[in-house]
């Protein structure tokens, strides 16, 4: 049965790279709008497939999920680590500064509905200007993600609270979870070097000394435990009592216990290396030709306290990762110079592997390799992802690897989510004219499909910094019409779990595979003539 857990879930989720101007007289500033309104939920245990052309913000996406890159607007929920056990800056400040919070959706909100009576005087998203509506879009896309700084921490007191009861108690709350936090680093930096010393005569003083502070810490850690659960207990009292209200009950099914990503400090963010992890498509750049593949694989376990440097436990860790990755022991101490492209490329799987994360993201890592290595690589991830229990985002141009080794597929164009379902639909019953195009393209050695229908797309990706009006595809569109060339459309699920972004969601299909639409006729081809 497939797991219904959520790990992350991302939001209206924007990533714009600022162009350099032009000249000292240009006014406007220009962006490369990578990653455009992108909803979607991720798993665990899963693996994400995310196909597209080059260009689309396949990379992008992975490298902001993991904040690599900051985003610049939506919400990034991770649910891999409570709030007590990382208790962000955010959540204090949210607490603290809640009126200054409050004004900023109160003018987000007034410029949203400022904007949607322009639209409606316009005559509505049909005959309305292509920036109005942008503009417009924008607009709620900040007016949400304000409410959700607010709503996804206070929940349904954000709309009744008598004297900021709950408020109060939620900063509480917080501010002793920071207290216990602060403790258990102490207390990991207390039991790595615990650990590390043996049982020798002259180490027996200072052990015992660490087993009295490690003891004194677990108490600490205990005592604050139980008061916040004390104060939990009169949160919940709180909240039955305006549990039937309708509005509290409304904002309370938005609070949201997972921890926003695109709000953390550099120096929290790190701290979440160790559960979000990536693997490069380049292992030989992304590898420290300097360092030996053991002092590579090492760098994270002593960053995270897993182990203390030079101990016993950090080298039979490394090793028995190296193996479960299919690299020996004796090739700790070589350089990655001296290592086939498949070797890095298991090398860079040890690197993120070693930490025991929970998520990675693996960004185009076969595409450099021969096919046969490919399929080496494919089927250790496979065998790792059910031992380790891991949750992956295979970012691939091949849709063949794709479709062997992903759930779910995601498919891209132009910084924006054209169609999201698992991997059988995708294949079986694409809706999207991209998607279809996409699939045309594979190729193939059946004898039976020697006249399948390739679909060639015209002309180019459009450019990301100033993409086209209304729905970004419809340039390159065999389907396209006029509502195509002003309103952009939203992605919606059509089926349960199916979701698309196209104004024409039926179906594309026959029974017998065929394509129900008419195809120009200049566009036909069959597998012998694209040979």
């Amino acid at each position: 049965m497939k797991n219904t857990k959520k790990l992350l879930s991302i939001t209206n989720l924007k990533k714009y790279f600022p162009v350099a101007k032009s000249s000292l007289f240009q006014k406007e500033q220009l962006y490369v709008r990578a990653n455009e309104d992108i909803s979607l939920d991720i798993y665990e245990g899963e693996t994400l497939g995310i196909v597209g052309e080059s260009g689309c913000g396949k990379s992008t996406l992975g490298r902001v999920l993991l904040q690599l890159y900051n985003q610049t607007a939506g919400t990034t929920m991770y649910y891999g680590v409570s709030l007590a056990d990382m208790p962000p800056k955010y959540v204090a400040d949210t607490l603290k500064n809640l009126d200054k919070y409050k004004t900023t959706l109160k003018k987000a909100s007034e410029k949203a509905e400022a904007l949607n009576k322009k639209v409606e005087e316009a005559g509505g998203e049909d005959k309305a200007d292509f920036y109005l509506l942008q503009d417009r879009n924008l607009a709620r896309c900040d007016e949400q993600t304000a409410l959700n700084h607010i709503v996804k921490i206070l929940g349904g007191f954000f709309a009744m609270d008598e004297g900021n009861q709950g408020r109060d108690l939620m900063l509480k709350i917080h501010e002793e979870n920071v207290k216990r936090a602060a403790l258990m680093d102490k207390y990991a930096d207390v039991r790595v070097e615990f650990e590390h010393l043996d049982g020798d005569a002259k180490n027996a003083s200072k052990k015992s000394k660490l087993g009295e502070e490690k003891a004194k810490l677990e108490a600490e850690i205990k005592a604050i435990e139980d008061k916040t659960a004390q104060m939990s207990v009169q949160l919940d009292g709180l909240r039955d009592k305006y549990a039937k209200n309708e509005e509290f009950a409304k904002y309370e099914a938005m609070r949201d216990d997972g921890i926003d990503l695109s709000r953390l400090q550099y120096d929290e963010m790190r701290l979440l290396r160790r559960d979000l992890q990536i693997i490069f498509q380049d292992p030989y750049s992304s590898l420290n030709p300097r360092f030996t593949i053991g002092q590579i694989i090492e760098e994270g376990l002593v960053t995270h306290k897993f182990f203390k440097h030079g101990s016993e436990k950090m080298r039979e860790h490394i090793v028995d990762t190296m193996e479960k990755c299919g690299l020996q022991e004796y090739m700790l101490h070589r350089y990655p110079h001296q290592f086939s492209g498949g070797q890095r490329q298991r090398v860079a799987i040890a690197r993120a592997l070693a930490v025991n994360p929970k998520f990675i993201v693996c960004d185009e890592c076969v595409s450099a390799l021969d096919v046969s290595i490919q399929s080496q690589i494919i089927n250790l991830l496979q065998e790792l992802k059910e031992k380790e229990h891991l949750t992956y985002m295979f970012i691939s141009h091949d849709l063949s690897v794709v479709r062997y080794i992903s759930d779910r597929i995601c498919v891209m164009y132009l910084g924006n989510v054209v169609e999201l379902a698992d991997a059988a639909t995708i294949f079986d019953d694409p809706r999207h004219p991209y998607t279809v195009a996409l699939l045309s393209s594979i190729p193939t050695t059946d004898p039976d499909s020697g006249e399948k229908e390739r679909i060639i797309l015209e002309g180019n990706i459009p450019s990301p910094i100033k993409p086209p009006a209304g729905c970004k595809f419809h340039t390159r569109c065999y389907m396209a019409c006029e509502k195509c060339k002003r309103v952009p459309p939203e992605l919606r699920e059509i089926e349960p779990g199916h979701f698309l972004a196209c104004h024409f969601p039926e179906k594309k299909l026959a029974e017998d595979g065929s394509y129900l639409f008419e195809l120009p006729k200049m566009e036909r081809k069959s597998n012998r003539e694209q040979g």
